[in-house]
């Protein structure tokens, strides 16, 4: 049996239940031109909805899935007309909701900061995830489809940690996945940061250039660590922004490359952790943050510059949040 869906032909092998949820037979999926280039994980999690992020990591480390009937790494680009061998999983039918919570819904309504045909982005709340996965059902794209169910093509442009507020883009159109997609991969989009670091960043510390790699711990939990012999080339531009004496500093953070946990792990690396980083932070530093009200992690992605398709740019910037706000001003205040 062939299917046709989003330009990709689907042929299935084996059978279908019609009930929901459903768990279909192998998938071969031919990749057509408009995929070619993006990573096999970000293919299968546009394609596989509903299936936790960890079991589509899962089969891709265990080799189920395939590309022309060899194994391939998450990081694989597609090319056009590579052959794609899908195994059973378990996927809901595609009318079938997630369910959200009409409050969360109305959060994210309100944070929108810019809306056209192509593109919505948002000031992402910390402590809400971008997508579903590791133990949670729903993210930000999957409030983002329950509210804009007319948009079928809905899906992130980038990425941003759980913990890390600020603007974050939702392409509504494939075309414009690919252009901001083409301007992430070269030097057209102009992301800032806001990170309150412990102690007092020297004025001298302009730049971090360190090779970042990854590291799983016992507990499964993935760290990225400082590994200049086989991790790959990570540079970060710093600039002070406000000092608070000796105890700590506000600072912007521009990535110009895009790994994860860049911007934590270089602060670290500069000898000045962020301020509510459980991962990488000093918990006596994170203690006393709380202590004045900021019971949250300290990085915000306060500035976003990107080019637009008619060659116009779009400038924008997101305020931080009251608990931010607050806590900064109580540093602020006189002993």
């Amino acid at each position: 049996m062939i299917k046709c869906f989003n330009s990709i032909k689907i042929v299935i092998i084996g059978g279908m239940t019609t009930t929901a949820p459903s768990t279909p037979g192998v998938q071969l999926l031919e990749v057509s031109p408009e995929y070619a280039g993006q990573r096999i994980d970000n293919f299968l999690l546009a394609r596989l909805k509903g299936v936790p992020k960890t079991l589509i990591y899962r089969i891709l480390r265990k080799g189920e899935v395939r590309v022309n009937k060899g194994r391939i790494k998450p990081e694989y680009k597609l090319q056009a007309g590579d052959i794609v061998r899908v195994p059973p999983v378990r996927v809901p039918e595609r009318d079938e909701p997630v369910p959200l919570a009409q409050g969360l819904l109305q959060r994210l309504e309100a944070s929108i900061v810019y809306e056209d045909k192509a593109l919505i982005v948002i000031n992402k709340p910390a402590g809400i995830a971008v997508h579903g996965g590791s133990g949670l059902n729903y993210g930000v794209i999957e409030a983002f489809r329950q509210l804009r169910p007319d948009a079928k093509e809905l899906e992130l442009v980038h990425r941003l940690d759980r913990d890390t507020s600020g603007l974050l883009m939702i392409a509504k159109k494939r075309s414009m996945l690919r252009h901001l997609h083409a301007a992430l991969r070269g030097d057209g989009v102009d992301k800032r940061y806001m990170a309150l670091v412990r102690g007092n960043w020297a004025t001298s510390i302009k730049q971090v250039r360190a090779a970042l790699g990854k590291s799983n711990l016992r507990s499964g939990e993935r760290m990225v660590e400082v590994d200049e012999e086989e991790g790959k080339e990570s540079v970060t531009v710093f600039k002070v922004l406000r000092r608070f004496g000796d105890f700590a500093t506000l600072i912007e953070a521009k990535p110009i490359t895009g790994r994860t946990h860049q911007i934590r792990v270089h602060t670290l690396h500069a000898g000045h952790c962020i301020a509510g980083d459980t991962k990488y932070g000093d918990d006596g530093f994170s203690k006393e943050i709380r202590d004045l009200g900021g019971k949250r992690l300290f990085l915000h992605a306060y500035m976003l510059t990107v080019p637009l398709p008619d060659g116009g740019e779009l400038k924008l910037q997101a305020p931080v949040d009251e608990m931010w706000a607050k806590t900064v001003e109580r540093l602020s205040a006189p002993i």
